[in-house]
């Protein structure tokens, strides 16, 4: 991107976010835009690849910290008109529309602490805007001999999707294909914009470098070079393909690997497969998104992931006699006991039937045995359930219960 995009383009207005939101709200307004406009949801809808796009570079931006922070510098200093804009502004007074500067403040502190903007280690503003718009906090009016490099080369932007998977793929890992309509370099020129057979050529304002310094009185300031846009570099004649941005938007299909004992929400970084990058940058990375869908019978424990869970239902008899049961697991069925006068609810533990990594670490499956209590009994259930009710007549199972209650209340009538 040019370094004029970082001015000109309001990229908190393309997502729909206030300027000082967060990164969680920067990345939802993301992916709901990305989900309405993406190519697969709105085949053929050139206004939806449009938005499709410029919200993915707005992304981009804002998701990164350093450049959200650069980009913010850049639209403070420059956007609202402040030290005159791109345009004709006006000096350095206290007019309308100017900044002034008034009692002892020292202006060429502003510029490198009173050693010029050209001096060596020159710090302040000149810095600032040649880290910005790719320059030295010195450029002249026009290349300078010796001077003339481009841009520095930038990092693509992050690209993010999502998928959704079983939970037994989630549980086990699994290889799904992956299909992207994302802008990527342009097979055509290989990214430089240009019609193949012909290359651009250095921009002759800038020598390259992409800024070039504009005087207004006694105050020079860099601004990125007007034409070319800040890229250091002139497309006579654009590639068909791309038009000269040297990125084309297509379909292609990766394979994303998914490990065993994937988590709901995790997300799996696909590196060098985001956004190309600009002036010969790295392109950026894609991160996959994982959603697990429920399963019916399985869960997993939030004390540890690895190990499964798994419900089973118990008579009452087999509750207090004990006795074998067989449960289903993940990859087959076990056998697995359970202890004469055992309560419901109570975890019983089948180690190695959880999540098996690839590192070796293998989670347990955790049975919890439950009471199954009918809704309706026969007759001679009946006649069986009262034979056991009259039996068991003096047994009370709250007695330890109404032994504190009653304890309870004496402490409260003694005070």
């Amino acid at each position: 991107m040019s370094a004029r995009d970082w001015v000109e383009k309001d990229y908190y207005r393309e997502l729909g976010v206030a300027k000082d939101a967060s990164d969680a709200d920067i990345k939802k307004a993301y992916r709901k835009i990305a989900r309405e406009n993406h190519p697969d949801a709105k085949p053929g809808d050139a206004k939806a690849e449009a938005r499709f796009k410029a919200a993915g570079e707005a992304y981009g931006v804002l998701s990164d910290p350093e450049k959200r922070q650069q980009y913010d510098e850049a639209r403070s200093l420059f956007a609202g008109g402040r030290f005159g804009g791109f345009g004709g502004g006006r000096g350095a007074g206290a007019g309308a529309g100017g900044t002034g500067f008034q009692g002892g403040f020292d202006v060429g502190d502003l510029f490198g602490g009173g050693r010029g903007a050209g001096a060596p280690g020159a710090g302040g503003l000149g810095d600032l805007l040649g880290g910005l718009f790719g320059g030295g906090a010195g450029t002249t009016a026009g290349p300078t001999p010796g001077m003339g490099t481009r841009p520095r080369e930038q990092r693509g932007a992050d690209v993010e999707t999502d998928v959704r998977i079983d939970f037994a793929e989630a549980v086990g890992g699994t290889t799904l294909p992956l299909r992207l309509a994302s802008p990527t370099r342009c097979g055509t020129c290989g990214g430089n914009g240009a019609r193949p057979g012909t290359s651009p050529r250095t921009c002759l304002t800038c020598g390259g470098a992409g800024v070039v310094s504009r005087s207004q009185g006694a105050f020079a300031f860099s601004e990125p070079c007007r034409d070319c846009s800040g890229t250091g570099s002139i497309v006579d004649d654009p590639c068909p393909e791309c038009g000269g941005d040297g990125v084309s938007t297509r379909t292609r299909t990766l394979t994303v690997r998914i490990p065993p004992g994937v988590d709901d929400g995790q997300r799996i970084r696909l590196a060098g497969q985001g956004q190309p990058g600009q002036r010969g940058g790295p392109p950026g990375d894609l991160f996959v998104v994982v959603h697990v869908n429920a399963d019916d019978l399985f869960g997993r424990s939030e004390r540890n992931p690895d190990d499964l869970t798994l419900t089973v239902p118990v008579t009452f008899p087999e509750l207090v006699d004990g006795t074998t049961i067989t449960v289903p697991t993940m990859d087959g069925k076990v056998s697995l006991k359970v202890p004469a006068g055992s309560q419901s609810g109570r975890t019983l533990r089948v180690r190695g039937r959880g999540v098996r990594r690839k590192d070796g670490r293998t989670g347990d499956l955790l049975v919890t045995v439950e009471l199954a209590v009918p809704s309706r009994l026969d007759k001679a259930a009946r006649e069986a359930l009262d034979a056991y009710a009259k039996a068991t007549a003096d047994h009370d199972p709250r007695a330890e219960l109404t032994r504190r209650a009653e304890a309870a209340a004496r402490r409260e009538t003694a005070s």
